[in-house]
């Protein structure tokens, strides 16, 4: 059985629960905000029995759950005896004079402030919290930090050292069809030997073997993926490295069924297995068909 992993982010309210369940849906997890923790149990026995569609699911959970909030401590419990479940707390803090700062900034008002002035909530909201901070295996102190900070702190702490966490998108196209507007990089193929010509490959499509072979074996190709493939190995790195989770890279010909689609397959393959989580999507290999001029 595959283990379902599960994180639980919780903490001090403007500590940075809102970046850090952005961050965690950019790094692949399913999230839920402000679940109530009654609901805890049931919500990983539907992860469990997902069949392993999710793998990594996280959720937010606070003072906003009021009188709800008691119920953690008693599903967590639950959740221990859950065979193939790994439960992680993630707890966010920051000092008192920080949260003060943080709520004046954008202007909301504290989850506890009805009954007391915003220090006294901090401080009521502290200890009514200490009991969850203590069973959590991560607690990140966010004064310092900035967004971009909290979010690197988590992809180390919540992901695998050599796992890339870039997601890529590669698009074959035609250009007489358009380029894809959320394309941040293309590529042009129209250089190498055009399969229409070639009777018996006009029909195929470059995820046709023969296809495949006729332009990744033209002249000249092994050296443009060699290249390519030296580019992009310098340049994810970078873009990773920058926060950015998600890349899409436009490989196109005149009519994208035939060299765009054959490169496209060539590059997915490579990336996947240089570990990037890479998928490819061919927008109009099915379009005139014998119109690829």
């Amino acid at each position: 059985m595959q283990t379902v992993e599960l994180v639980i982010v919780t903490g001090m309210s403007g500590a940075g629960k809102t970046v850090a369940v952005q961050s965690l849906e950019d790094l692949g997890f399913f999230c839920v905000d402000n679940l109530p923790p009654v609901l805890l149990p049931k919500f990983a026995e539907i992860l469990l029995q997902s069949g392993g569609k999710i793998a990594k699911a996280a959720l937010v959970m606070d003072l906003r759950g009021g009188e709800f909030f008691s119920a953690l401590s008693e599903s967590l419990n639950v959740l221990q005896h859950m065979d193939g479940l790994r439960v992680r707390i993630v707890f966010l803090d920051a000092d008192d004079q920080t949260l003060i700062r943080r709520y004046k900034e954008t202007r909301r008002r504290h989850p506890l402030s009805s009954t007391a002035s915003p220090l006294e909530s901090i401080q009521m909201e502290r200890e009514t919290l200490q009991s969850i901070k203590e069973q959590a295996q991560i607690i990140i102190d966010t004064s310092q930090l900035k967004p971009r900070e909290l979010r690197d702190k988590l992809q180390a702490m919540l992901t695998d050292r050599d796992e890339e966490r870039l997601t890529i998108h590669v698009v074959s196209f035609g250009f007489k069809f358009g380029v894809p507007m959320d394309a941040d990089l293309v590529f042009d193929v129209r250089f190498l030997p055009n399969p229409y010509y070639e009777e018996a490959l006009r029909p195929l499509s470059g995820k046709d073997a023969p296809v495949y072979r006729y332009v990744t074996e033209a002249a000249g190709a092994e050296d443009f993926l060699h290249r390519l493939t030296d580019f992009l190995m310098f340049l994810l790195p970078q873009y990773a490295r920058e926060g950015k989770s998600q890349l899409v890279i436009g490989i196109g010909c005149t009519g994208g069924r035939h060299r765009s689609v054959a490169i496209a397959e060539y590059l997915t393959q490579y990336l996947r297995a240089k570990r990037y989580d890479a998928r490819v999507e061919h927008r109009d290999i099915h379009k005139d068909v014998l119109k690829d001029v």
